[in-house]
């Protein structure tokens, strides 16, 4: 497969077969179990899982769950699968020795829900599309549902509830979105997560890598974690866009050492954009990502 990799999501649920578990009520309305278990997927060639596995856990610490090999998806297929775990956020690693089916690999980011039946129910009502309707995986199930500007994300719900520590820093989830679907996307996501907007202002467009002008930035945080949607014309400049997931360290130099001694690429050196320092980096594998950490206002 391409060694660009690509982000998928980890997610559980079933119509059918859905456990009694499943089909309970959860009470409080609310479907979110916590941002420790929100999942970036990440897609590499199966001769790159493992450098990815050395390079993502040297720069981040953490560990890995034993690499099985499953199918994750309703249609015939075949991965390597494996969790890797760290202080500022979690990754689900897949190698597909198959070709991956249609639309998986496009789902940027994956969350843990208390009901698999609500939550599907309540991102129908909120104005979510569901792509992927409900179906088992071997440890749980599964659905993927879209947002207005075309923001796909997975739901998974697990037979055995999981049990993970809070993050010592929680990740950011980076969207972009058009101006003509930003506020339907805002509005829906906002609904269905429970969340509040923390900032909604003009940042200068050189956060995503354009040397003039200004572009819009949205701030969220829900009970799912944090998200940035960037509000673009889609003139994108590589390598934003690419990456999904932004990751908060303490020392952002120390860590962009640790990250080079392991073969990862600085693609956009450290600069300052308000209250952090930020980078641009490609792991082994093709997997994007951006790292900054919080230097307080400028």
């Amino acid at each position: 497969m391409n060694t660009i990799s690509r982000i998928f999501v980890t997610g559980l649920i079933a119509v059918s077969s859905l456990s009694p578990l499943a089909l309970a009520q959860d009470g409080a309305g609310g479907v979110a179990v916590g941002p420790q278990y929100d999942t970036t997927h990440v897609y590499v060639a199966p001769s790159d899982v493992d450098a990815f596995v050395k390079s993502f856990l040297g720069t981040f610490g953490g560990k890995s769950t034993p690499q099985v090999i499953v199918t994750v998806t309703p249609t015939p297929s075949k991965t390597s699968s494996q969790l890797l775990q760290t202080p500022v956020g979690t990754v689900s690693l897949f190698g597909f020795r198959t070709p991956i089916p249609v639309p998986f690999g496009e789902e940027r980011t994956g969350y843990l829900v208390t009901n698999m039946t609500t939550a599907i129910r309540k991102a129908r009502s909120d104005g979510a599309n569901v792509i992927v309707t409900p179906f088992p995986d071997p440890i749980g199930v599964d659905a993927v549902i879209q947002w207005p500007g075309g923001v796909n994300m997975q739901l998974y719900w697990h037979t055995k509830k999981p049990l993970y520590a809070p993050f010592a820093h929680i990740p950011e989830n980076r969207v972009y979105v058009s101006q003509d679907r930003v506020k339907e996307f805002e509005n829906a996501f906002l609904k269905f997560s429970g969340g509040k907007v923390v900032s909604d202002a003009a940042v200068p467009a050189a956060e995503i890598g354009d040397s003039t002008g200004t572009i819009h930035l949205i701030r969220v945080t829900s009970p799912f974690g944090k998200m940035a949607i960037f509000v673009t014309n889609g003139h994108l400049v590589y390598p934003y866009g690419s990456e999904t997931t932004g990751y908060e360290v303490d020392d952002l130099t120390t860590t962009l050492a640790k990250a080079r001694s392991l073969g990862v690429v600085v693609l956009v050196p450290p600069a300052v954009f308000g209250d952090r320092k930020s980078a641009m980096v490609r792991f082994p594998g093709g997997y994007v990502a951006e790292i900054h950490q919080i230097v307080g206002s400028h």
